[in-house]
């Protein structure tokens, strides 16, 4: 990561005023950035002897409704005294002021994030097989909770959630094709778009959605066998539509018999080990705990790989304005007509659950 931009993400001493100022003073502290994530920028800060995080937006222009550290913050202290595993906030803050834009802070876990390999501990079929339990029953937890008795019942508008979803997702592409499009276009996305437009389905479930629900925006604890002990990004989170978040993490499951990914920097394969559950039977397991059906898969699948191109282009466009220090970004070049294709063949019925 370059000085310069560090500098972007965070005046320190700005930073450590505000910090003193709400957290107290300490002796000594030390600040630097996660590189592992790829959409809001996170910050790792040693607070004399607290292990904090702060979470922030990249630096630069984003997409509207992209990168809201705000809302992330405002559902994860919901959560605190639910049974979905999520860190402790400390303290939010939107005053541009102080680092430039939003931000907030909580306490640091310690477990395993699962997004290169297991965990030797866990590479046994009985604990692969709990990898994907906990990961499904989780999200289930998040389907099944009671959202207005946790205060998040204006958290959203759960009705039309998915009509939405494809028009945002359309803008969001739009927003990154006014400069993208300079280097090359994509036409397969406008046909995924339409096709998409014209299958919504009329209704859906009602429930709190993550947003953005994968095996490494969850936390191991070091222990075994594997348990679950935290839930990270939820800046996507809104009320809506349950089977849009299952069909969102289904898109990053591997079974075997799959060709090699489209973004492998982006996909873990190590799913596709003995033991680890299959798509088919994190959806059975998904059904029963929650009571619904998995109904229009299709339609959903398709959503969340024309979602993850959606991404993939405006990491692009933050890439081509000098807006992002990822190495990742230049590559959408090619990734994204890649995901283009993915879509279109789920759409077709060429790729099945």
């Amino acid at each position: 990561m370059s000085d310069e931009y560090y500098e972007r993400l965070v005046d320190e001493d700005a930073l450590v005023a505000y910090l003193e100022e709400h957290l107290g003073e300490v002796d000594d502290y030390e600040i630097e950035r996660h590189q592992e994530g790829h959409s809001n920028e996170t910050l790792f800060v040693t607070w004399g002897g607290e292990d904090l995080v702060i979470r922030r937006p990249p630096p630069g222009e984003t997409a509207d409704t992209a990168h809201d550290v705000l809302r992330e913050h405002r559902v994860t202290a919901a959560l605190a005294d639910t049974d979905v595993p999520v860190p402790e906030t400390r303290v939010a803050c939107d005053d541009h002021d102080v680092i430039g834009s939003d931000f907030y802070v909580m306490e640091r876990l310690e477990g395993d994030v699962l997004r290169e390999d297991e965990p030797e501990r866990f590479a046994d079929p009985d604990h692969r097989r709990r990898i994907g339990e906990e990961l499904v029953d989780t999200l289930a937890k998040i389907h099944r909770l009671d959202y207005v008795e946790i205060g998040l019942g204006e958290f959203g508008r759960p009705a039309g959630y998915t009509q939405r979803q494809v028009d945002r997702w359309g803008k969001q592409l739009s927003w990154a094709f006014e400069v993208t499009e300079d280097e090359r276009e994509v036409p397969v996305l406008y046909e995924v778009g339409d096709w998409l437009g014209a299958n919504v389905p009329e209704d859906h479930p009602h429930s709190l959605v993550h947003g953005d629900y994968k095996l490494d925006n969850v936390m191991f604890a070091r222990e075994q066998p594997p348990e679950l002990n935290a839930v990270f990004d939820w800046e996507m989170a809104t009320l809506g539509d349950p089977r849009a978040d299952l069909g969102w993490m289904l898109s990053y499951w591997r079974d075997p018999k799959d060709p090699e990914p489209e973004i492998p920097e982006l996909v873990t394969q190590f799913m596709e080990r003995e033991g680890y559950p299959t798509r088919v039977e994190l959806v059975d397991r998904w059904e029963e705990l929650t009571g619904l059906e998995f109904e229009h898969e299709r339609f959903y699948r398709t959503l969340a790989v024309y979602k993850l191109a959606g991404l993939g282009e405006m990491f692009f466009r933050r890439h081509l304005e000098g807006n992002a220090d990822n190495p990742l970004y230049p590559k959408m070049e090619d990734r994204v007509p890649a995901l283009a294709a993915r879509a279109k063949r789920i759409l077709e019925g060429n790729e099945p659950l």
